[in-house]
């Protein structure tokens, strides 16, 4: 079979979508090497380009311009994928070429979200209406769309009016990397690097609104002797929370790191005594599963997807209580039998997002389309 892939994020983005790309092209390509894997950007980055590695089945196909990318990307792409002989053609973030439904190459779209729709004070008018126009088309023309989550799915039947049986919830899976036990030298090594406490809460994410960083700074007042580390790029919502935290006294107690490789994760992970994640609404909740998997315990927020990828015994707050978020942390880093079975009932948990199953559901996708040609 011959797969092609829409693989701009895969190339160019470092998080999030990027990641997601780059984790289904390698799992599609390791566990089924008998296709041929056609990644079709608009151009590539070396930094990028490691993930290829040991994959000989793929193939990289970029623009023969340097100009006008973006409509290869939106439509002229298209004479290169009949051109190449694919058979499915996978959008792996919201979007597919116009005119796909007229080649006879059958296609898939994996939608992770509908912030823009749930949130839309998150976005600026123009970018609301580019959004709903590609999603809209896309799961109009799709042969079949992935959702990343129930949520998702749900969301997309009830706010885009999607028929439920065109889509597929298949999970998001993380990198190999959080699985892998730490060595103590390498836990010291980057202790020491960023010059971590003993015991922290942990928070990995965008810094923006919608992650809700600034109800985990409030509760964190209410728990003494212990202190925060955040992770994650920053946007103005941080002018607020460093208002809060001055306003408040407590500076020392909230460390935020930056240019952290992603190769420190897996430690800084593993070194946290909780990993806490407040969002109000994700499309899966990457972070969430890095956590279960480095054997990390979990407080999360309801109101999203955020129980999908924790799992039935993490813990849950409402994104707004404060003093639930703290109360709840307490009870993680005094109740050392509770912190254990969390680590150990989210470990087995983590197991329903193992590579191969992600990759036989999505495996699966592909031929049924094919087969109901």
């Amino acid at each position: 079979m011959k797969i092609g892939y829409e693989a701009k994020r895969a190339f160019l983005n470092t998080t999030g979508l990027g990641n997601y790309s780059r984790g289904v092209i390698r799992m599609m390509a390791l566990d089924y090497p008998d296709n041929e894997y056609l990644l079709y950007t608009p151009k590539k980055r070396r930094n990028g380009l490691n993930f290829l590695e040991g994959l000989n089945n793929v193939k990289t196909i970029s623009p023969k311009s340097k100009f006008f990318t973006s409509l290869w990307r939106s439509k002229g792409v298209i004479v290169d994928l009949k051109r190449d002989g694919v058979e499915v053609y996978h959008g792996l973030s919201h979007e597919l070429p116009m005119g796909i439904h007229t080649t006879g190459i059958k296609s898939v779209v994996t939608v992770h979200d509908l912030i823009f729709v749930r949130f839309p004070q998150y976005f600026g008018f123009v970018s609301r209406k580019i959004y709903g126009a590609k999603v809209g088309y896309a799961c109009k023309h799709a042969d079949a769309i992935v959702a990343v989550s129930g949520k998702t799915k749900a969301d997309l039947v009830e706010l885009l009016g999607v028929d439920a049986g065109k889509i597929q919830v298949i999970y998001q899976g993380c990198d190999d990397s959080f699985k892998a036990r730490q060595s103590l030298k390498r836990k010291t090594e980057v202790k020491d690097k960023y010059h971590l406490p003993d015991n922290y809460i942990l928070n990995v994410g965008t810094i923006e609104p919608r992650k809700n960083l600034l109800v985990l700074v409030k509760a964190l007042k209410q728990l003494p002797d212990v202190k925060l580390v955040v992770i994650g790029k920053q946007s103005p919502y941080i002018k607020q929370i460093r208002r809060y935290i001055i306003a408040n006294q407590f500076e020392k107690r909230v460390i935020f790191l930056s240019n952290v490789r992603f190769d420190e994760l897996p430690a800084i992970y593993q070194l946290a005594s909780v990993f806490v994640y407040p969002s109000r609404y994700e499309g899966f909740g990457i972070p969430v599963l890095e956590a279960l998997v480095s054997g990390t315990p979990v407080v999360a927020a309801t109101g999203s997807c955020l129980e999908e990828a924790g799992g039935p015994d993490s813990l849950y707050v409402d994104p707004d209580d404060e003093k639930g978020f703290a109360d709840k942390i307490a009870l993680v880093l005094n109740d050392t039998a509770l912190s254990q079975q969390m680590v150990e009932k989210g470990m087995q948990y983590a197991g329903k997002f193992e590579e191969k199953k992600l990759a036989a559901q999505m495996m699966g996708v592909y031929k049924n389309i094919l087969t109901n040609a």
